[in-house]
């Protein structure tokens, strides 16, 4: 198992609501910035959210009072709420982590997220 597990994607319709989460070693969760990405066929994969350590948060514009990305501590965990999604919302969504303690990054597997009719 990987440093960072996403789960959470599918398929959900236009407007509609879904969740992900990544799951973190606590050293990693513990010591790093927090983000989601996300990859949409023939794009280049591009920022949607992040959150520090302590809690401040940055959305891309396209994204923003739509979706919001919080920090589960007692689970190790980063959230990411999409609501009134949209087709263009469609991508692999991809954890990532940068540690300010080791400087590594950490890049999950990704998860599919498919909105559509």
């Amino acid at each position: 198992q990987g440093e960072l597990v996403e789960s959470g994607g599918g398929s959900v319709q236009p407007g509609g609501s879904l969740r992900l989460s990544c799951a973190a070693s606590g050293d990693i969760f513990s010591t790093s910035v927090m983000a989601w990405y996300r990859q949409a066929p023939g794009k280049e994969r591009s920022l949607v959210a992040m959150i520090s350590r302590d809690g401040t948060t940055h959305y891309t514009d396209s994204v923003k009072g739509r979706f919001s990305i919080s920090r589960v501590s007692a689970e190790n965990a980063v959230l990411l709420e999409m609501s009134n999604v949209r087709p263009d919302d469609t991508a692999v969504y991809y954890c990532y982590a940068r540690s300010s303690l080791s400087g590594n990054n950490y890049w999950g597997k990704g998860t599919l997220v498919t909105v559509s009719s």
